[in-house]
């Protein structure tokens, strides 16, 4: 058996010791969302530490923990807290908790992220619904041997973002009055903040956010067949657009500052899609 998908059916198995819950929904919570995760219907959390062989995240502000229940009554796990490729696990372990997700029943990752605007039309606190991204600065998480028990050895990924989980998102906040931009999402290693040239490049190839985490996974979960979504919160202008140096406090301020809104927008999404499925 191929070892990555050996490592997957055994946290699969320590999972399931724990809890049977059947998620139809998977949600990731980036950098200062975490809280969205305490206010859902809980039914049972699980630290990532008590799963064998899991990556355990080790960034300020992410809590590490699986959290399954409901939102208005859509069952979801979350992630409350997620693994980065800058802190040194192989990219295998980093999407490791996409695909888990996966095997534990979920149809839709929905994934959440703070981002650097690289649009000068973008503000702090804006947020962006994902329609396409550039992943080229990362290793893909299909590199070696296919695990063709997930998924094909070529993916097609000329949708990563699932239109029609784009549109209910869209719908969403329409009805909510929120606004929200729309864009391309490009993934760099980190941990450093990106240079005013990198800046610039990233802005050139069609970037309008950059971060450090969220495109692995999506490419990881459309491998599986799950339709993927995401909502990037714009936490601060990137460098060179920025007048002011770069902060991780700068990026937790803003996420807090936005983060009724932020609720109430995946909330309604996450209902509006499930009811799409």
């Amino acid at each position: 058996m191929n070892p990555v998908y050996e490592k997957l059916q055994s946290c699969l198995k320590s999972v399931r010791a724990k809890t049977d819950f059947q998620p139809k929904i998977a949600l990731i919570l980036g950098s200062g969302l975490g809280d969205y995760a305490d206010s859902i219907e809980i039914v049972d959390t699980i630290d990532y530490n008590e799963i064998e062989g899991f990556p355990i995240s080790t960034v300020s502000g992410h809590k590490g923990r699986f959290v399954f229940g409901y939102v208005k009554g859509v069952p979801v796990v979350i992630m409350q807290g997620r693994v980065h490729y800058y802190e040194g696990y192989p990219m295998t372990d980093v999407v490791l908790p996409t695909r888990l997700m996966g095997m534990m029943g979920a149809k839709v990752l929905f994934l959440t992220n703070a981002s650097g605007g690289l649009n000068p039309n973008f503000h702090a606190g804006d947020f962006m619904v994902m329609e396409d991204q550039i992943a080229n600065f990362v290793p893909s998480p299909l590199i070696g041997t296919n695990i063709d028990e997930l998924g094909p050895r070529f993916p097609d990924m000329s949708e990563i973002y699932n239109k029609a989980c784009r549109e209910q998102i869209f719908a969403a906040a329409d009805a909510l009055d929120i606004p929200v931009q729309n864009g391309v999402y490009v993934q760099l290693t980190g941990p450093n903040y990106e240079s005013p040239s990198e800046v610039k490049m990233c802005r050139l190839i069609g970037g309008d956010a950059v971060g450090m985490s969220t495109a692995c996974e999506a490419i990881a979960a459309n491998h599986m067949g799950m339709k993927v979504c995401g909502i990037s919160c714009i936490t601060n202008m990137a460098s060179g657009i920025s007048k002011v140096p770069l902060s991780h406090i700068e990026v937790k301020e803003t996420a807090d500052r936005v983060a009724p809104l932020f609720k109430n927008l995946v909330t309604e999404s996450i209902v509006r899609i499930a009811a799409a499925l």
